[in-house]
């Protein structure tokens, strides 16, 4: 902590507290990023501001809750996307040990639509773009300086690189120590774009869009002495707990009807298989980076699913590509990044769930996430075969298992001994509700948040995977529900609503204490046809 005083004929009459860490951060062309001299692998996420179903407003917990998630996953990285972000978080970020690309700008002087950034960029881009360095510059969190993000300078050469060139030398003046980058969808390496700036960070291009090649190797050429990583990858979609059949047998697949999304009930495929028409799946966009070495790592878009930009269903209510949904559960493409971004971590997952009346008798595929290197996969204790991963292989494939009711066991392996071990049962009908808050104790201080899971369970509590019954929430106490949610991308439920249907077993409820007011919550649960459930929660 460094402390400034201002003193007047020896007389202290003003102070500042400035929190601030000392680190050597370097960004090698060949080695990707150096934090006191070790290679740290940039494992991170595109984040939006928003708090899901608390809106837009920052609360300290709720962000918390969200960079714990991810920090258990496995991240290491968070691209603002694409603005400043509250401060309170990038001092979560000094906190949690978490680097973080500080972003300013979505839009120059071309716009985007018809109200945003253009109208103005002309005459504020300059005290913005001070304004952020000068107040975030001595978090030692920060790495990297974004000037901008899929700009529509990228189509105008030499015009468009001119503004380029200026924001990077204002970012110079207020700051020498870290390096600038504009995040690039459409210029191409030998465009005057990319010179303008100390990285290359790519939208999706270095793994290639469906016919087009990755253009890593291009910009590697062209750029030899600068790093090299995605500031956008994958952008996969996917409804929490919705499978879909036939599945398909590519690495990756655009989703359409009947083949990744259904057109009736607006959701799409939890295979993880499936990306919007610009992107691609993690499983292809990770095989584009390890046959490039001196590719320094990547920003997957997105970790949590948000509000807005609903692709491909434009009538939804929140997005389909976060890893996380908007709830705060964990989809199972979690897994598929944990197994990678912590090898270590013993982890078999198993997808589909199994419990599919009326698919008796007919194919089934059944895929594993794993950090082993093979594994084996049994339905009813009879072998399904046992599998090895190849090179540039992310997951192991089962897709010609036929279903039966029972149980659905997978035993993994790493360099021939077992590892880790998983079992997916055929669960009975809906019987009853459980909440699990995930802290008990909250501070009465009309700030601090308990998040309350609810599942449908049924009578040997085990969570029914489509279960969609109403819920109803109320409370009792020195306490308030201040949303709900269910994670579910088409409802438009109101979140501070206290009735909401689970959304494929699961749901949510936020509690909140009164400022002041200390005492025992108790929050209750209840259903049609359902034993209900309550928690209690202390606020102190």
């Amino acid at each position: 902590m460094a402390v400034t005083t201002i003193r007047r004929d020896g007389v202290g009459i003003d102070e500042f507290e400035t929190r601030f860490g000392i680190r050597d951060v370097r960004m090698d062309p060949d080695k990707g990023m150096l934090v006191n001299g070790e290679r740290i692998a940039l494992k991170g996420v595109n984040n939006h501001h928003d708090l899901g179903a608390l809106g837009a407003a920052f609360n300290v917990r709720a962000a918390e809750r969200q960079l714990q998630m991810l920090v258990e996953m496995g991240a290491n990285a968070l691209r603002m996307s694409h603005n400043p972000p509250a401060p309170e978080l990038l001092e979560l970020t000094d906190r949690m040990g978490i680097v973080v690309i500080d972003e300013v700008f979505d839009v120059w002087e071309r716009k985007k639509t018809a109200l945003d950034t253009h109208l103005i960029f002309p005459d504020w881009h300059e005290q913005d773009l001070r304004a952020m360095i000068r107040r975030d510059r001595n978090h030692p969190s920060i790495v990297i300086w974004s000037i901008g993000n899929e700009v529509g300078e990228q189509y105008t050469g030499e015009e468009g690189a001119a503004i380029g060139r200026k924001l990077a030398a204002i970012v110079r003046q207020e700051d020498r120590s870290r390096p600038t980058m504009t995040a690039m969808n459409y210029a191409r390496a030998h465009m005057p774009l990319p010179a303008t700036v100390d990285l290359v960070s790519v939208n999706y291009q270095g793994a290639g869009i469906r016919s087009n090649p990755g253009r890593f190797p291009e910009f590697r050429a062209r750029f030899p002495g600068k790093m090299i990583f995605s500031s956008e990858s994958a952008s996969a979609l996917s409804s929490r707990g919705e499978y879909q059949f036939p599945v398909t047998g590519a690495l990756t697949s655009s989703v359409r009807p009947d083949a990744g999304g259904d057109w009736n009930t607006h959701q799409v495929s939890a295979y993880e298989l499936y990306a919007s028409d610009f992107g691609t799946s993690a499983d292809r966009s990770w095989s584009a980076q390890d046959q490039y070495p001196y590719v320094a790592g990547e920003f997957v878009w997105s970790g949590w699913d948000y509000l807005g930009e609903p692709t491909p269903f434009y009538s939804s209510r929140s997005s389909y590509s976060g890893i996380i949904d908007l709830a705060g559960f964990k989809k199972d493409r979690f897994y598929l990044y944990q197994a990678r971004w912590r090898p270590d971590l013993p982890l078999a997952h198993i997808l589909p769930h199994w419990t599919w009346p009326g698919r008796e008798g007919k194919f089934t595929p059944v895929h594993v996430f794993t950090s082993g290197d093979e594994a084996e996969l049994f339905v009813n204790g009879k072998s399904q075969g046992r599998k090895k991963r190849a090179e540039f292989e992310y997951r192991l494939r089962w897709d010609l298992v036929t279903y039966e009711p029972g149980e659905l066991k997978v035993i993994a392996y790493k360099q021939g001994k077992e590892w880790a071990a998983s079992t997916v049962r055929t669960v009975g009908p809906a019987a009853k509700l459980d909440l699990v808050p995930d802290r008990s104790e909250i501070a009465a201080d009309g700030a601090d948040l308990s998040f309350i899971t609810l599942r449908v369970t049924d009578q040997d509590g085990n969570t029914v995977p489509m279960a969609k019954d109403s819920v109803k929430f109320s409370i009792e106490g020195p306490g308030e529900i201040v949303a709900t949610d269910n994670g579910d991308p088409t409802s438009f439920v109101p979140f501070p609503s206290t009735e909401r249907p689970a959304f494929n077993g699961l749901c949510l409820a936020i509690v909140r204490g009164k400022p002041g007011q200390k005492g025992t919550i108790t929050v209750r649960a209840q259903a049609p046809t359902l034993q209900g459930a309550n928690v209690t929660l202390q606020a102190h």
